[in-house]
């Protein structure tokens, strides 16, 4: 799943081998994202939510951490 946090930056989040592989998005480009780790027990719908947390100093008015299409 695609997500766009805050409008900074996107990730996206596969599952791969039972466990939670989180890519940043560029342009033409999807790098493996080391420094973010997401435990296996977080389930799909949840996801958000949890790089929410993690993320929330770089919130502003109006932004949240959303799915793209």
């Amino acid at each position: 799943m695609k997500l766009d946090v805050y409008g900074r930056f996107q990730l996206d989040v596969v599952r791969e081998n039972e466990t939670w592989a989180v890519y940043r998005l560029g342009l033409g480009t999807r790098t493996r994202a080391a420094d973010i780790v997401i435990p296996p027990s977080v389930v799909t719908n949840e996801i958000a939510t949890y790089l929410d947390d993690i993320f929330h100093e770089l919130s502003g008015p109006d932004k949240s951490v959303r799915r793209l299409p």
